[in-house]
């Protein structure tokens, strides 16, 4: 039976520090996913980036609210974001398709259904779905908190077995992870509370932070999910967290045993 994986991929481990996508982690990204695939392992793609993405490709002929931006942004970085997923990933001949939801797709009821149903027959026929929140519409208190918790609710709809969150760090640290004496916090046991630990501070490309990925870890372990956070910026990081290998620093949110 086939392994189901949720990755998520934040703004911050796609884009350089001129806030321009960095193409070439993308691209290893992808040869990783590829590679995830080949052993044998279902992946659903949530990955961020197309506000980022649209904000270097026009530059705004009058003043625009806060509204307006995340629209037009998103709306032009989304279709550059996917064809150069799609183009990545052509060339291992894996197809992928787009899925654009909303908050409200995930309340009870025949949305819910519809997206399940959307995702399984892609996963079924080898198709990759590669997911983001529809910025273009989700403008108001509708929206997701970030990418986490969208990811994280994906995770738990399709059932997944892991959810691996990648940020441009290595995950949860005992103090501020510029400082030498902090150490990084490698697992976390259900129902232990690292709140004293989480940085309140957000991305600087994202809407997220780690306090977003705390909160969406612990709700997903108690689901019964295996979840990893983990710094998209390091080489071979999905390989390396799939080998187990202990040379690459990550901070898993381990689940009961008898899961």
């Amino acid at each position: 039976m086939k392994r189901r994986i949720v990755i998520k991929v934040g703004s911050n481990a796609l884009t350089r520090t001129d806030g321009r996508l960095d193409v070439t982690r993308m691209s290893a990204l992808v040869d990783q996913i590829a590679w995830l695939r080949q052993q044998d392992f279902e992946v659903i793609l949530v990955s961020s980036g197309a506000v980022a993405c649209g904000r270097r490709e026009l530059k705004a002929t009058h003043e625009l609210d806060s509204v307006e931006q995340r629209q037009l942004f998103s709306a032009m970085g989304q279709a550059k974001l996917i064809g150069l997923y799609y183009d990545l990933f052509r060339e291992y001949h894996i197809h992928v398709g787009q899925v654009l939801t909303m908050k409200e797709n995930f309340s009870p009821g025949e949305q819910y259904k519809n997206q399940q149903a959307c995702m399984r027959v892609m996963l079924e026929n080898g198709v990759l779905p590669i997911v983001n929140e529809n910025d273009t519409v989700s403008v108001t208190e509708l929206m997701f908190t970030d990418n986490d918790e969208l990811s994280g609710l994906i995770a738990q709809m399709m059932e997944a077995d892991t959810l691996i969150l990648l940020s441009n760090i290595d995950g949860i640290y005992t103090g501020n992870p510029a400082d030498p004496q902090s150490q990084l916090i490698k697992e976390v046991a259900p129902g232990s509370d690292l709140s004293q630990y989480i940085q309140t501070e957000k991305s600087s490309a994202g809407r997220g932070g780690m306090q977003s990925k705390y909160a969406t870890a612990s709700k997903i372990q108690a689901a019964g999910i295996r979840v990893i956070i983990a710094n998209g910026k390091r080489d071979n990081i999905l390989i390396n967290l799939i080998e187990d290998s202990i040379h690459t620093p990550h901070t898993e949110f381990l689940v009961h045993a008898t899961h």
